[in-house]
């Protein structure tokens, strides 16, 4: 994963101190997305306590980004997207917010993929009542919001391939949106195949319109949206770690280049 550093033209040079964490959420309609957001937030804050911790949205919510960024002047940030993916918001929204704010700034990479998302899936589908042993009859459709970026996608199936290995069974990745297959494609498809036991895995930070668009298909059990899972938090800082960390490994090669 590529990390992107954003500096404004009020601070060209970097200079000491923790930066904080902004965790930058895409913004829902659904007033349980922002609530949800806010307890995960506060999950993050309890595992580090001296870590400042803020909130910015990319649209839909308040606080937005840009007002976040403008209350920290020009002061060190790692911005975090709860996103899932790359996409159009991790490549040029976010990049580009950060690029006019004051802020001394470096964008971290998404939560997907990775094992502790695959952690908080399973998890998820566990408490939906997924089998400790599952039988070749059994199947999972990992449904996700969707993309036309093909790196998108290209996470979503990395995702996909992760699950399948932790729970041995075929995961089919499907979209609610702007790419194929959708939910109920996926799930007619694994059926076709001979799996009478589909399950739905929500890919989704928050509860929203798409995460309840792809439960009404779910023919078995749907797992819940990640939400305030332990796994979420800890990789939310440990995005942020590799993000510092890349910083760091950055300047100390600058300062060491004659």
């Amino acid at each position: 994963m590529t990390v992107t550093t954003v500096t404004s033209s009020r601070t060209a040079a970097a200079t000491g101190g923790t930066p904080a964490l902004v965790v930058v959420a895409h913004g829902s309609r659904d007033p349980r997305a922002l609530s949800t957001v806010r307890a995960l937030l506060d999950r993050v804050r309890a595992l580090r306590p001296a870590l400042p911790v803020h909130l910015g949205h990319v649209e839909l919510n308040e606080p937005l980004l840009p007002d976040t960024l403008a209350a920290l002047g020009d002061a060190a940030a790692v911005l975090v997207p709860l996103l899932l993916g790359r996409g159009y918001h991790v490549k040029r929204d976010i990049p580009e917010m950060a690029a006019v704010s004051p802020a001394r700034t470096r964008v971290a990479a998404p939560l997907g993929p990775h094992p502790l998302l695959v952690d908080a899936l399973h998890a998820r589908l566990t408490e939906a009542g997924w089998p400790t042993h599952p039988g070749p009859e059994h199947a999972v459709v990992l449904a996700s919001a969707g993309s036309r970026d093909p790196e998108s996608r290209a996470d979503t199936a990395r995702t996909a391939a992760l699950l399948a290995a932790r729970l041995g069974v075929p995961v089919v990745p499907a979209y609610a949106s702007a790419a194929a297959p959708t939910v109920g494609e996926a799930i007619r498809a694994l059926r076709a195949r001979g799996h009478r036991h589909v399950a739905v895995a929500s890919c989704f930070t928050a509860p929203g319109r798409f995460a309840t668009q792809c439960a009404a298909a779910a023919p078995w059990i749907t797992s819940s949206p990640l939400g305030t899972h332990p796994s979420m938090a800890h990789l939310l800082l440990h995005r942020y770690d590799e993000a510092v960390k890349t910083g760091s490994d950055l300047k100390s090669r600058a300062m060491a280049t004659p």
